[in-house]
């Protein structure tokens, strides 16, 4: 019998007022805190915990293995739903989920129950593939190589988003035997893995996106896997995660600033009405708010559902569907970008037009919205995405799908 035969049911999707009930209650306690942490940058060890042993690392593991089976437009909403309570936990996450979006697509070929069986009892996966300093575009520093009849990882890595929460770390790295570019799945519970919370950005400051170190960190060498066999659709996927956080935030600062306007008291001369909740410019500065985060959300649901198709075809035995698919995805999640990106900076900044000066204490931390959002707004640059539909629209050239960051000829010089 063929691989294809022995297939489990895919994540196609689930009820999704079922599955969100589950995590709702949990959304919420995060949100209670959500102010502090952001004033004192503390970092959601506890929050991230709930949903963990909640099971929400493991929503789009296929309902055979234990999972809830959600389709990654349910995946998206749920994440916009965690951004409303604090848009830095879906952001620490998106390395756990876009590794096991690899998984679910490694099954086509290979069984993957050994990780399903970790992601279903909580187990979390982090992210380091980004190095800082004297490293040239295309290159990685970090190496895998023999040491005492073991595999070992050597490297230090930046931008480690949610490795800090972690139980494994998606590491990018380069194999020492032949060159080839692996990613090595590295367990944390190890002292060849240092962690710290060093990232110093003005937004989105408890993601855990700081510094690893990795000292001849021992790797199985079933946990060493072909950069090459990564799933294809992974630049889009990463990118939905972070539209996700952006509608999220919207969604939050909607919330925070109609409850501003609704108790405030205070009024200026110049007004319209007895209390601000009454008065119609506030009232319509409230009301656009709330039709761009609309926007935002339904936007990326749409780019979440090109996705999804992408990994469907994935299993389908069409290589030229598989391919439309992915090219679908990659340039929907670039159009969601830019699109969703405007609208919630539009909507974190013209807020602020609902309220007096008041609204700029740091008691209330109704900035982090903006902070936040103009953080999540600078991955993947805006004007690179712009470029490449543009080029996809005017001469069919294919997007890319795989980026990376480094220093270029000129810094060497």
């Amino acid at each position: 019998m063929t691989a294809q035969q022995h297939l489990p049911s895919l994540s196609t999707g689930a009820d999704y007022e079922q599955l969100a009930a589950r995590f709702r209650p949990i959304f919420a306690r995060i949100a209670e805190g959500a102010v502090e942490r952001e004033r004192s940058r503390s970092l959601p060890y506890e929050q991230i915990k709930w949903l963990k042993e909640a099971g929400f690392g493991a929503v789009r593991v296929p309902v055979e293995y234990g999972g809830a089976g959600a389709s990654l437009p349910q995946l998206v909403q749920l994440l916009i739903e965690l951004a409303e309570a604090d848009s830095s936990v879906p952001q620490a996450l998106r390395g756990h989920f876009a590794f096991v979006e690899d998984r679910l697509n490694a099954q086509a070929v290979a069984p993957q129950d050994k990780w399903f069986r970790r992601f279903v009892a909580g187990e979390l996966v982090g992210n380091a593939w980004t190095e800082i300093g004297a490293v040239k575009i295309g290159e990685v520093g970090t190496r895998v190589s023999r040491k005492d009849g073991q595999w070992v990882v050597n490297g230090r890595k930046y931008y480690s988003t949610g490795s800090i929460f972690a139980d494994w770390i998606d590491v990018y790295a380069q194999r020492d035997d032949g060159g080839r570019d692996v990613i090595a799945a590295v367990s944390t519970h190890q002292s060849g893995v240092q962690q710290h919370d060093d990232w110093d950005g003005f937004g989105q400051r408890t993601t855990g996106s700081g510094t690893s170190v990795f000292s001849d960190a021992v790797v199985a060498e079933e946990n060493l896997i072909d950069f090459d066999t990564r799933f294809k659709y992974q630049t889009a996927f990463y990118q939905l995660v972070l539209i996700a956080v952006l509608a999220g935030s919207g969604r939050g600062a909607l919330r925070d600033f109609a409850a501003e306007v609704r108790q405030r008291t205070r009024i200026f001369s110049t007004g319209n009405a007895p209390r601000v909740s009454q008065d119609p410019q506030v009232l319509q500065v409230i009301g656009k708010a709330s039709a761009l985060v609309y926007a935002a959300e339904a936007t990326a649901l749409r780019a979440a559902a090109a996705a999804q198709r992408a990994y469907e075809t994935r299993f389908g035995n069409d290589a030229a569907a598989e391919h439309a698919a992915n090219v679908a995805a990659e340039l929907e999640s670039a159009q969601a970008q830019v699109v969703i990106a405007e609208l919630i900076l539009c909507v974190t900044t013209d807020l602020f037009n609902a309220l007096g000066a008041s609204a700029t204490s740091e008691t209330k931390q109704l900035d982090r919205h903006w902070r936040n959002a103009r953080t999540a707004a600078s991955h993947n640059p805006l004007i690179y995405k712009e470029r490449i539909v543009g080029d996809w629209e005017v001469n069919g050239t294919e997007p890319p799908y795989v980026w990376q960051i480094g220093s270029g000829p000129s810094a060497a010089a």
